[in-house]
């Protein structure tokens, strides 16, 4: 793969709640991210966009070959407005719970997103291969990463049938044992011969800071708010006495004790590098971020400059979790949705905006 081509993969941006993670609708297909929204993300500095999908927006189990033609239509006029502005984008399949462990356990469910895969790249087969990156599945989850492992390489290869040209992302397993951050579970994963795959990870670490006040997940995440980056006991004891929950102070105090900072960030992060090295493959990161509702401004931004720069320091693509949601990089001023200039600061070593 030329470095330039790979290079597409850096400073990315995620753009949710538009094809999944949302009502499923033609009007949000269509309203959700509009052509001024490319072209400031174009302009803001970002060089390719992710694009999550559920499947189910084209996909049909009992006619697996057959994409949903009127969704097609929304999604291929979204790729057209990206592509107007030269962005590269990563197409995502991004699927709910049930999706993926009907996967994990159905070995005919399996065939049947082969099929459907296959036919999906055969269908992007005519985008450039330049700016256009197929992503096999967002955040594979099973308690047994090898049960992944074993299911991905019959995907990919039903990918690589339909667009023998595209490069193709590959997913490692999201976690083992506690770590969330799936570095540990991409260790386990042994890459395939095809040399035009790169492997993803994605990076929320540490919990306590990055997903504070998130009301899914791990359920003591909702009595954290104002959690300081980097972390001690000094600075986390100061906002001990406004936590409530017991378990949660026990953690809090945890996380001040572990004393999380860049450095720390660079042993996990410099881990995933090392094992890219010794299996001379390419990898990215291409989702990372902070909660914006109760985390500290200033520390959300150092905590995301911290990250940044550490892919960057070891060659990793990235995209930042996300464009105008619950992590993104804009934000709301007088009922506006405008660029938090703080964060591109964090996110562009210079920008001009």
């Amino acid at each position: 793969m030329k470095e330039e081509r790979f290079s597409r993969l850096t400073q990315g941006i995620n753009l949710s709640h538009w094809f999944a993670q949302a009502p499923l609708t033609h009007k949000n297909f269509q309203t959700r991210v509009s052509v001024q929204d490319i072209q400031q993300i174009k302009k803001m500095g970002f060089r390719h966009v992710r694009v999550p999908i559920d499947p189910n927006v084209l996909f049909n189990e009992k006619q697996a070959e057959k994409l949903n033609q009127d969704n097609l239509k929304d999604f291929d006029r979204a790729l057209d407005m990206i592509l107007a502005e030269n962005l590269g984008v990563i197409v995502d399949i991004h699927p709910q719970a049930r999706f993926k462990q009907r996967l994990y356990n159905d070995v005919i469910f399996v065939n049947n997103v082969a099929k459907f895969w296959k036919s999906l790249a055969q269908h992007l087969s005519t985008r450039d291969p330049e700016l256009v990156f197929l992503e096999v599945l967002n955040e594979p989850d099973v308690k047994d990463p090898k049960v992944w492992y074993g299911i991905q390489p019959k995907l990919l290869a039903a990918m690589r049938s339909g667009a023998p040209l595209h490069t193709l992302i590959a997913s490692g397993n999201l976690r083992v044992g506690r770590n969330w951050d799936g570095i540990e579970a991409l260790q386990l994963l042994s890459p395939i011969k095809d040399l035009n795959v790169i492997y993803n990870f994605h990076f929320y670490t540490p919990k306590p800071f990055v997903s504070q006040g998130a009301t899914w997940g791990w359920d003591m995440l909702r009595y954290f708010r104002s959690v300081p980056y980097p972390s001690n006991p000094v600075s986390v004891a100061s906002i001990l006495p406004q936590i409530k929950n017991e378990t949660a102070r026990k953690r809090l105090q945890e996380y001040g004790k572990q004393r999380w900072n860049a450095q720390k960030l660079e042993e996990l992060i410099s881990s995933a590098a090392a094992w890219a090295k010794e299996h001379k493959v390419r990898l990215t990161c291409n989702e990372f971020g902070v909660y914006r509702r109760v985390a500290p401004p200033d520390d959300r931004n150092t905590w995301i400059r911290d990250v940044r720069s550490l892919l960057e320091k070891y060659n990793i693509g990235w995209s930042m979790w996300d464009y105008n949601h619950g992590f993104g990089v804009m934000k709301r001023v007088n009922g506006k949705s405008v660029p938090d200039l703080d964060t591109l600061q964090a996110l562009f070593t210079e920008i001009d905006y």
